[in-house]
């Protein structure tokens, strides 16, 4: 196969799978770290490479690698072998889709292609001639000597793709430098032998990238020309990549015609000389210069104008005063903008203005032999077109694949409405360019997906308007807010309960407060108070939350000093049963107020565990919970006498109670405290 034809330890054993990101193809139970270069800090102010800057970093980042085999932890006694014997590293790099963007090269073409190229060849070249001169200091990898044949070929194989780069295409000084390096590789590598058995790999670079700065992804081209910021107080920034100014300088565009391309993009955010929607006539329409300066500020913030008239931002009050009713602005449908009279033309041509297109497409000043420098990942917001065609992504990996030690971890996109012969074509041409691991998705083929440059459905609905509809509200708590706190302890653990409360008394928020600062409870406790509060002002019942968490049994759990809860199964147990009782009106043990009988009824009710337990001459009735979700199975139901063997009370009252803490068996109720039947203790009672 491809990926064993390409393999450097094949007397050892074959390639027979990879990781779940399909960059490390190597042998079974050995394992690889990684690391990736951002190629743009290589960028030279002129915008050349800087070729001696990037072997360097490379040199650095071999020998960190190669330290760090040895003082790695493994997961198994064979991992840790096969890794120490030889040696696999997986040196790669990011932000290449980014690099060709602001040099002015479409990231699907000739040129783009000879430039990734040349960029691979020097990263595993370079990596591997590093490897050898640690080798002839430190000796090859345990396995070299069994493998030296077949590596030293595939070796060989590398510096025949370099040659094999087109010069007429990409830069030659950077087609110059690879071929030297697996010159210098192949010599070395004779002489000495090679550290690692493999020195490369693209990752996917998800995380890392962020941190490393970078535009892009590994390999990957630009997802869309527009991003969004997370802001730390809440919401988004839009943003225009910033290699999108930097590609149309160095096209030669001014200062002037790079900012009305960029207002096409993104937007004025401004309703100043905004068509039908502007100052003039939302002053017009009753807005105060105040409630206009709020809108204002949303505007950098959404995909289309109707979002920032909503109530959040304009509030209640000025709702009601252009004539409003609650039933109006609360539902979810309602468009503020078309109820003030303007028409859904007016709305989105207003709305291309201030929020902008989301893609250079039709820009002012942009050239058309220009667009494909700037074509993506998928098309770019409502109005775009263009994208990378499939094709596209196989070729650029073919063009890296054979400098490659190990594979290439990238998604080809491709578009809703892509065929099944379609996708065989690209597995079929993947496998003719030697390419080891193919990955594709088709946009809007899972209910969610992490990105998307597309604001419409395929149905016409607007992406934002469908997330509005099943979005949940959070209804926050006002700055200054009635609160009550608690004090509990359960067996020596003692903590605090607070609870924040709205207007009308229900709970909005909750902390929790252990004794032990610091500690593992502590730091549970805390996030989890954090997820309830959250769920509460997100609309989650109470009562939901009380069923769900009471009588949750966990360490540490013990007696209370709570007369009405006296013993705890934990934490969570008590805090849910007093938060019942607080505001639901429960009992201490979980259960509803006990019910006032029917006049003339002769009959005593018991209440345990949400269902009544009827006493009528010395028997009783009971049904049994099985479950805590506000449903119950019949589990003694019938007939006994109270006090025998089959006394359903008895049942229940041991799925409620204890356990004793000198024997360990189920204790039974006794008064407002528990006995132990098996050894005699007690909770305290007689």
């Amino acid at each position: 196969t491809t990926i064993n034809d390409w393999h450097t330890v094949p007397n050892t054993d074959r390639i027979n799978a990879s990781n779940p990101c399909s960059e490390y193809m190597h042998l079974d139970d050995s394992a690889c770290n990684l690391a990736s270069i951002n190629v743009m800090k290589f960028v030279k102010p002129d915008g050349a490479f800087d070729v001696e800057g990037y072997r360097q970093a490379v040199r650095i980042f071999v020998m960190a690698m190669e330290i760090i085999v040895d003082f790695a932890s493994y997961p198994t006694e064979k991992i840790g072998k096969n890794s120490h014997d030889y040696r696999p590293l997986g040196l790669g790099y990011a932000n290449v889709g980014t690099y060709l963007m602001v040099n002015g090269i479409a990231y699907d073409s000739e040129e783009g292609r000879a430039i990734v190229g040349a960029l691979s060849a020097i990263l595993s070249g370079y990596g591997y001639r590093v490897s050898a001169e640690i080798a002839e200091s430190k000796g090859p990898f345990n396995g070299f000597e069994k493998n030296r044949q077949p590596m030293l070929r595939v070796m060989g194989k590398h510096r025949d793709a370099a040659y094999a780069i087109n010069s007429r295409f990409g830069p030659e000084y950077l087609v110059r430098a690879a071929r030297r390096d697996w010159d210098e590789c192949v010599s070395y590598g004779e002489k000495y032998g090679y550290r690692n058995s493999q020195i490369s790999v693209i990752a996917p670079t998800g995380t890392i990238a962020l941190l490393m700065d970078c535009d892009t992804t590994g390999i990957e081209p630009d997802f869309a020309i527009v991003k969004f910021k997370k802001l730390a107080g809440g919401g988004y920034f839009k943003i225009v990549n910033q290699s999108v100014p930097r590609a149309l300088k160095k096209l030669g565009y001014s200062e002037d015609q790079i900012g009305d391309i960029i207002c096409h993009i993104t937007g004025s955010a401004s309703l100043q000389g905004t068509p039908h929607i502007n100052v003039k006539s939302l002053q017009q329409k009753g807005f105060t210069f105040e409630e206009i300066e709020r809108v204002e500020k949303e505007l950098p913030k959404i995909f289309e104008i109707q979002y920032a008239f909503t109530k959040w931002t304009l509030g209640e009050e000025t709702l009601k005063r252009l004539g409003f009713a609650p039933e109006q602005y609360n539902d979810w449908k309602f468009n503020v903008l078309s109820a003030l009279g303007f028409t859904d033309a007016q709305i989105a041509e207003a709305s291309r203005v201030v929020c902008g297109r989301m893609t250079i497409e039709g820009a002012p000043h942009l050239k058309e032999e220009h667009l494909p420098i700037f074509d993506c990942a998928n098309r770019c917001g409502k109005d775009g077109k263009r994208y990378i065609e499939p094709m596209g992504h196989v070729r650029m990996m073919g063009a890296a694949q054979p400098f490659i030690s190990g594979a290439i971890s990238k998604t080809v996109n491709l578009p809703n409405e892509i065929t099944v012969d379609e996708i065989k074509d690209i597995y079929v041409e993947s496998w003719k360019l030697g390419i080891k691991a193919m990955a594709i998705y088709r946009d809007g083929s899972k209910r969610s997906q992490p990105l998307s440059a597309s604001g419409k459905e395929d149905n016409g609905t607007s992406k934002e308007k469908k997330e509005a509809q099943h979005q949940p509200i959070r209804r926050k708590l006002p700055n200054e807010r009635q609160s009550i706190t608690h004090k509990f302890n359960i067996a020596g653990n003692e903590g605090y309960i607070m609870v924040g409360m709205y207007e009308d008394g229900s709970p909005g928020e909750i902390f929790i407060v252990m004794s032990k600062e610091g500690t593992f409870v502590s730091g549970l406790c805390d996030a989890f108070a954090t997820a309830i509060s959250l769920s509460l002002q997100y609309g989650v019942p109470l009562k939901a939350l009380v069923d769900k968490f009471s009588h949750a049994r966990f360490e540490p759990s013990g007696w209370t000093e709570n007369p009405e809860i006296r013993y705890a199964k934990s934490i969570m147990d008590y805090i849910f049963r007093w938060l019942g009782m607080k505001f639901l009106g429960r009992n201490g043990d979980g259960t509803a107020k006990e019910e006032v009988p029917e006049e003339g009824a002769e009959q005593t009710t018991v209440s345990v565990a949400s269902e009544a337990v009827k006493v009528e001459s010395g028997e009783v009735k009971v049904k049994v919970p099985l479950s805590r979700n506000g449903h119950s199975t019949p589990l003694a139901a019938g007939h006994a006498k109270v006090g025998s063997t089959r006394d359903p009370l008895s049942v229940v009252t041991q799925l409620e109670s204890p356990p004793c803490p000198d024997c360990g068996s189920f204790m039974t109720r006794s008064g407002t405290c528990y006995k132990c039947v098996n050894c005699g203790s007690t909770s305290g009672c007689s």
